[in-house]
């Protein structure tokens, strides 16, 4: 039951909803649907009701425990809000050729991991998150997921001042009032207040105008929120187009899915949609910008020590294998050129798939690598745990597996990879990263339940 919603909150929301507000009200005091997006690292088809507009989302019966579950630490499912996997309806409508896109606001990584699905394969992906924080866990969700045509960074919106028409699409989940999420997240309830949704309009025109000139002309911008006042949703959209130069792109919707289109975007209301509050608008921009990006490279150091080694982990040749610090990255040579552009101008947390670092001789592999979609399943031997003993790896627990040959060994759950270990005889190191880990104390008569069921996913071994 929702503590006492705020009475001007209620004023203002009956003037856009009007006779529906009753409706709305009885939808925001019912239970929030639980709904998953499933990673295309597995090829599988749950018995579940399909989100209409994203079919790779499912609505689930129940909330299980995520927590416990190692194939959702292991990224092959998202768990996200239906609502918001309306972007995969769009990128499938109108973004269909390969592009250089940025998630501006990124974090914790809802809608960079169903961007790295739905576009083109051929398109580079940048990931930023102001917070230093959620951009971490955004680093973690994002490596998780497996991909290598993306990068992260921890940056201000100003800053992509510096990449002038770098960029063919945009992507912006606002910072807003929250209003959508009142039965996800009470504490949005007590924070709100008119003065803050006047703020967050603001402060949404700022970070739309300062990102803008990384825009190409004619590239996409898609502006998103999660509240439903005009000021934050229709009239920022109308400032957009205005001031900044942009036209509105209509998105093809089918009448049975309860989407409410304005004339600025489309809304999605609890009691019509099956999802939580959200405003999305598809815009191209028709203003011109004439600057150029900088041409000063970062100093990146290839790696010659056991190069063809670190290639042989990979499928495929087209690897560049460099060195960042002490930490060693392969980046697909097709992005390279971009990345070069990108670190010539701009700092970056993550370029590519993170391999592992040297220590001597020893090239001690990451998690990231194990998650890789681009792994290339027989480099390492594997060790297929049981469900107690994939806990025990995910919670860095202690765990030695006897008659194994001293050296590393990539973990398995249910065929789909979780990590490494490295056997040094009586006794094996667990390298999954501490901050990963889980923390949770649970049941020890827990017994496991998958949204993805006891389906086993079997992996192509090349």
């Amino acid at each position: 039951m929702l503590p006492s919603l705020p009475p001007l909150f209620i004023e203002r929301t009956k003037k856009i909803v009007q006779d529906e507000w009753p409706a709305l009200e009885q939808a925001l005091q019912a239970e929030t649907p639980i709904s998953i997006r499933l990673n295309d690292k597995i090829n599988i088809r749950l018995p579940f009701e399909t989100i209409a507009w994203c079919d790779v989302g499912y609505y689930l019966p129940k909330r299980y425990l995520f927590t416990m579950d190692p194939l959702f630490h292991a990224g092959t499912y998202y768990v996200q809000e239906a609502s918001s996997q309306f972007l995969h309806h769009i990128i499938r409508q109108h973004i269909k050729t390969p592009v250089t896109a940025l998630d501006l606001c990124a974090a914790p990584g809802g809608k960079s991991t169903l961007l790295l699905n739905a576009l083109h394969s051929d398109s580079l992906l940048v990931s930023n998150e102001m917070n230093r924080l959620r951009a971490n866990i955004l680093v973690e969700n994002i490596q998780k997921w497996g991909n290598s045509n993306v990068a992260v960074t921890n940056l201000q919106p100003a800053a992509f001042q510096q990449t002038p028409a770098f960029f063919d699409l945009i992507i912006i989940d606002a910072p807003c009032s929250g209003e959508g999420m009142f039965r996800k997240d009470i504490d949005s309830i007590h924070e709100w207040s008119e003065a803050n949704v006047f703020q967050c309009a603001i402060r949404q025109k700022e970070i739309v105008s300062d990102v803008w000139s990384a825009l190409k002309e004619n590239g996409w911008l898609i502006y998103s929120t999660c509240t439903y006042n005009r000021e934050e949703n229709e009239d920022n959209i109308q400032w957009i187009i205005e001031t900044l130069g942009a036209e509105k792109i209509p998105i093809p919707i089918d009448p049975s899915w309860g989407i409410t289109q304005t004339a600025e975007g489309y809304r999605f209301f609890p009691h019509k949609t099956l999802g939580e509050g959200f405003f999305i608008t598809l815009l191209r921009k028709t203003s011109m910008d004439h600057k150029s990006i900088p041409t000063k490279k970062k100093k990146m150091f290839p790696v010659n020590r056991q190069h063809v080694a670190i290639n042989e982990l990979l499928k495929g040749n087209d690897w560049k294998i460099i060195q960042d610090n002490e930490i060693i990255f392969a980046i697909d040579k097709r992005f390279e050129e971009q990345i070069n552009s990108l670190q010539a101008a701009l700092p970056t947390l993550l370029i590519g798939n993170q391999i592992g670092e040297f220590k001597g001789k020893d090239l001690i592999p990451h998690t990231a690598l194990a998650l890789s979609k681009n792994l290339k399943r027989g480099a390492f031997p594997e060790i297929e745990v049981s469900f107690e003993d994939a806990i025990r790896f995910l919670k860095r627990t202690p765990i030695h597996f006897e008659n194994k040959a001293k050296g590393y060994y990539l973990i398995t759950f249910q065929n789909i990879p979780l990590g490494f270990i490295k056997n040094i005889g009586n006794r094996s190191n667990n390298l999954y990263p501490m901050p990963w880990h889980i923390r949770m104390n649970h049941d020890p008569t827990y017994r496991y339940e998958s949204p993805l069921g006891s389906l086993l996913v079997t992996q192509e071994s090349q």
